[in-house]
């Protein structure tokens, strides 16, 4: 797990770049504090900064080969490396020189061309420059776990792991109004976009060549389509159990590989327990994590302590005050490139520090929900199933006429979304502003840009599907790599802390889209019953019993009421000193503040979202709040 920066020059003129790339690379030093490398020839640049995982003596980069055709930064882990290897000797007589999974990848670029990058199993974003043929050829893993970040002027193509190496490489920068709407939209900056128009993301699933004065060339390699197949006999539907078991346990097996120990985190809930149990497997010694609040409601402490004791491992608690909150924010935000309104990445980033002093790498449950259907709102399509035989004008009839119902009254949101269609409701988990609710509060407010603009490719491709699935499609693109994995990334990161998480494995997913809307959402039609079943049952007998059908809590912040009482000053000095009033109205923001704080209205998440988006803007554009940024050190971990 590391950092990577890329610049190739339209020019030629990499030597005299070289030192403006390798102090680019130092704001970087967090996701690699092991060690830094750099090479240049006339055309490209190459910089890195390395966590060792795998091959800790050896494997450095950027990584030659092919005696020097090609050069190799490389940010991720791949778990099949051990097979690919094993296959290009027998294919192609490969040699290699280490033992490590970098220089596989770069051997599978030079015997199977781009197709490579279909057979590699793991997380990842690398750069591979053919001096040869003159082009840079790079990718991304599936479903964008690991970042990467883009930049073309005319002075060249750059690529970087940290948006804020890009920053430092360019001259001006200008915000993107368009991403600050979808942001306060759907608290996160939604890919390709990021909060600077100059500066895009790779796609997750995508690969790219590059030549020296001309614009990338992009392909998507990876489509994740969900393709249920019918089961109804007993016996078919303890096979799809036995494989979903299977397919989970293999990848476990392989997200374990490494030269350093392997810990995990551990909720209270099903996904990162059934990860622990497995890990256990391999690692009798294994150490989980988790975290939570002195707030009754908000913490799965004591349920995760119950856990790890079941599953036989040592638990290390790390709880978080306010006060801790409100001190770190600033550093938080400055880590994560871009805003991202998720309270849950707070205690994510306490927790990654306390597991840091005693691991190098962690084990985590991202990407279940998503995959095996566990958010509760994939029951809605259940529940609003009536209002499919309502004819188009009449629910157009109950759409307005839920406008005039006051807030607050039971119904209003249930008729309002029964009147929409899938495509016009749903966007993700996040709903923090509604599009006409925007307008109070954002001065640059367009009506004519809308979630629409982000889903409506996704809707497309999954046009026929059931209404789940589609659902699923739309938060593999939006929510996960928006919000989930950017966070899991830039908080462990943060802290030099490789985090792996099994549950997104191409082959699990293979097992998980072929799984029927009843063995994903079990229960009655209006609504209730229980999520991720055929998950559920396939982990009977590897996760302890008090938590199989736990209702999902994750790491949820106390924020609602910590907005109203310990955090009130603190929240009101942000609005007061923040210089965004030509992009929001900052009077409106501290009555919405008031309001919370007196009224019975609850407007903690759109406060936290305006909060750290100025928080933000502090660090980026102001360049008023400076946060102190720590030199990575940490215990030597084997």
């Amino acid at each position: 797990m590391c950092g990577l920066l890329g610049l190739l020059t339209a020019r030629a003129d990499a030597p005299a770049r070289a030192s403006e790339v390798t102090g680019a690379l130092r704001c970087a030093r967090h996701r690699g504090p092991d060690e830094t490398g750099e090479w240049h020839d006339q055309d490209v640049v190459l910089g890195f900064n390395r966590l060792s995982i795998i091959d800790l003596d050896r494997s450095h980069q950027p990584l030659r080969y092919a005696h020097g055709r090609y050069t190799l930064v490389y940010n991720g882990e791949v778990y099949n490396y051990l097979e690919l290897r094993e296959q290009l000797i027998a294919e192609h007589g490969a040699e290699f020189a280490t033992d490590g999974d970098s220089e596989v990848v770069v051997a599978a670029y030079h015997h199977w061309g781009p197709a490579a990058v279909a057979r590699l199993r793991g997380m990842f974003a690398f750069l591979i420059w053919d001096a040869q043929e003159k082009v840079l050829f790079g990718a991304r893993d599936p479903f964008g776990i690991k970042p990467l970040f883009t930049m073309t002027g005319p002075d060249g193509t750059a690529f970087a792991s940290e948006k804020k190496s890009l920053q430092e490489l360019a001259p001006v920068l200008s915000l993107d109004e368009p991403a600050l709407q979808h942001y306060l939209l759907m608290q996160y900056v939604p890919e390709p976009a990021t909060m600077h128009r100059e500066i895009r993301r790779v796609e997750s699933g995508t690969l790219f060549t590059v030549r020296p004065g001309e614009e990338p060339v992009t392909e998507r390699y990876f489509t994740p389509v969900f393709s249920p197949t019918p089961v109804s006999s007993p016996a078919e539907k303890d096979a799809l159990y036995g494989r979903v078991a299977d397919a989970m346990r293999d990848s476990v097996a392989k997200h374990m590989r490494a030269d350093v120990t392997v810990g995990a985190f551990l909720s209270g809930g099903i996904d990162s327990t059934a990860i622990a149990a497995l890990a256990k497997e391999h690692n009798p010694n294994l150490i989980t994590f988790t975290t939570g609040f002195d707030r009754e409601g908000y913490s799965e402490v004591d349920v995760a302590a119950e856990s790890a004791a079941a599953i036989g491992v040592r638990h290390v608690i790390r709880t978080v005050k306010p006060d801790e909150l409100m001190d770190a924010l600033p550093l938080i935000v400055w880590y994560l490139d871009d805003p991202v309104a998720d309270p849950a990445l707070v205690p994510l980033w306490f927790v990654a520090r306390e597991a840091r002093q005693h691991v190098k790498v962690v084990l985590s449950g991202e990407g279940a929900d998503e995959l095996f259907g566990g958010y509760t709102i994939y029951r809605e399509p259940l529940s609003l199933a009536p209002f499919e035989k309502v004819p188009g004008g009449v629910r157009r009839a109950m759409g307005r006429l839920s406008t005039r119902i006051p807030d607050g009254v039971r119904g209003k949101d249930l008729l309002r979304r029964g009147a929409l269609r899938l495509e016009d409701r749903y966007y993700g988990n996040a709903r923090i502003f509604r599009d006409g609710e925007l307008a109070t509060v954002l001065r640059t407010y367009d009506p004519r840009r809308s979630f629409t603009d982000i889903t409506a490719k996704w809707y497309r491709e999954s046009a026929g599907w059931d209404p789940v699935a589609r659902m699923q499609h739309v938060d593999l693109f939006t929510w996960l790599r928006g919000d989930i994995l950017v966070k899991a990334d830039k908080m462990t990161m943060a802290n030099s802390l490789e985090l792996r998480v099994p549950f997104l494995d191409p082959e699990v997913f293979e097992v998980a889209a072929e799984i029927p809307l009843a063995e994903k959402i079990a229960g009655r039609t209006d609504g209730s019953g229980t999520t991720k079943y055929a998950l559920r049952r396939a982990l009977e007998g590897i996760v302890p019993a008090h938590v199989l059908h736990r209702r999902k809590l994750g790491f949820p912040v106390p924020i609602r009421h910590w907005l109203r009482d310990e955090m009130y000053s603190w929240a009101t000095g942000i609005i007061r000193d923040s210089q965004t009033d030509h992009l929001l109205d900052l009077a409106a923001v501290q009555r919405m503040l008031d309001e919370h704080r007196t009224g019975p209205t609850d407007h903690s998440r759109r406060i936290w979202t305006l909060l750290v988006f100025m928080i933000w803007h502090g660090i980026t554009v102001e360049r008023r709040i400076r946060p102190e940024i720590p030199e990575p050190h940490y215990p030597v971990q084997v």
